[in-house]
């Protein structure tokens, strides 16, 4: 299954061609994450992801309670096997 997870932008950046990009937690699960599509993102925000792009911001309170569900649900498994072998910077 194909979901957009919630998860915190610890550190954002620009790539070599000026896109934005960030670290983003996903409950102790680090990404990287293109961040072109929410310009207003800060580090300290929450935001929507699917597929490595970050598609909306959405408040601390909303991205805790999807994440519990997804916890519940046991679809965090899938984040956690595709993150082995990516550098945790």
């Amino acid at each position: 299954m194909c979901l957009a997870v919630p998860g915190k932008i610890l550190f954002m950046d620009h790539d070599e061609q000026g896109y934005a990009r960030g670290r983003i937690d996903f409950g102790g699960v680090l990404k990287e994450v293109n961040l072109a599509y929410v310009p207003e993102a800060k580090v300290g925000d929450y935001a929507i992801v699917h597929v490595g792009f970050a598609i909306s911001l959405v408040d601390e309170e909303e991205a805790k309670k999807v994440f519990g569900y997804l916890k519940k649900i046991g679809e965090l498994g899938e984040l956690q096997e595709e993150s082995q072998g990516e550098d945790p910077r």
